[in-house]
């Protein structure tokens, strides 16, 4: 079963207790729920050449957090920092702090496999596994040596990624047999059955028509009362319309090497940001001028 997490602000990665901590009533959901991370100065090189530098954010707790920019500025170099997913490309290297409730997960003590099992992915295009519904939704919570009924944690988790009502009564049908927004609602589901707090997603709707991507968004939002999201979308609409923060990323060029460098613009609420931004840059990307 899920924790509760109204009533509770998750441990570090490198220790397994559960501290709880008691919520106050009547305040903001930032102030109740605090922060998740606290990126300081992160940057990401691959070699000799730097994706993305210097970001200094927070991201709320239990909240939908965009990142946007044009192509080639980071957003999905950083996203994939959140739960160490760079680990696994050669050359690639990151600096300064990724703080994950209020620990850095890049501390040589940090098992990189939990910290991906409490910070899921949802990849750009729909990846189920070359398996059963069943068993897609089912593969993580056994490698993790899930005790429970395996049987109401599928159900669950599909539950909650809107799709039982559509599969139930073909479970042990190829994950591949599904629409495109239903095989990505199912890696949704996939993600949520190990009992994640944070889900990342990399543009999830852009290989979905209309229709689906509304089914999505809707998910987006009600999941937001159980995890945070951070999502890399290049749709300024679906930005603004799912998302509670924005961060605004485009690419600096250094004009005596000529090197082109992901950097963080500005990070606010998502109405200010598409309302009144502080940075002409970021006025100029959200109304096409540029980007």
């Amino acid at each position: 079963m899920q924790p509760d997490r109204a009533a509770v602000v998750e441990t570090p990665v490198s220790t397994l207790a559960n501290v709880r901590v008691e919520i106050g009533a009547g305040r903001s959901p930032r102030a109740m729920f605090g922060t998740v991370f606290e990126l300081q100065e992160a940057t990401v090189k691959y070699g000799s050449f730097t994706a993305v530098k210097g970001v200094n954010m927070v991201i709320p707790r239990r909240e939908i957090t965009a990142l946007i920019g044009p192509s080639g500025c980071g957003k999905s170099t950083l996203l994939r920092a959140f739960n160490r997913m760079n680990d696994l490309i050669p050359n690639a290297k990151v600096e300064g702090k990724f703080l994950y409730n209020g620990e850095d997960i890049y501390a040589p003590d940090v098992d990189p496999v939990e910290v991906r099992r409490r910070i899921g992915m949802v990849f750009q295009k729909p990846n189920p596994f070359p398996k059963s519904i069943y068993d897609n939704v089912a593969f993580g919570p056994r490698l993790n040596g899930y005790k429970g009924s395996m049987d109401d944690l599928v159900e669950e988790s599909l539950r909650k990624s809107f799709l039982w009502d559509e599969v139930k009564d073909k479970l042990k049908e190829s994950g591949f047999s599904l629409s495109g927004g239903q095989q990505q609602r199912l890696c949704i589901a996939r993600a949520i059955a190990v009992d994640p707090e944070v889900i990342l997603m990399d543009e999830p709707c852009s290989a979905l028509d209309p229709i689906a991507t509304l089914r999505i968004e809707d998910l987006m939002r009600e999941m937001k009362n159980d995890y945070t999201i951070v999502i890399v979308t290049h749709n300024m609409q679906q930005a603004a319309r799912v998302s509670d923060s924005t961060a605004f990323l485009t690419v600096d060029i250094d004009d005596d090497k000529g090197e082109r460098t992901g950097a963080l613009v500005e990070f606010d609420r998502t109405d200010m940001i598409f309302s009144n931004a502080s940075d002409p840059r970021t006025e100029d990307y959200i109304s096409g001028r540029f980007g």
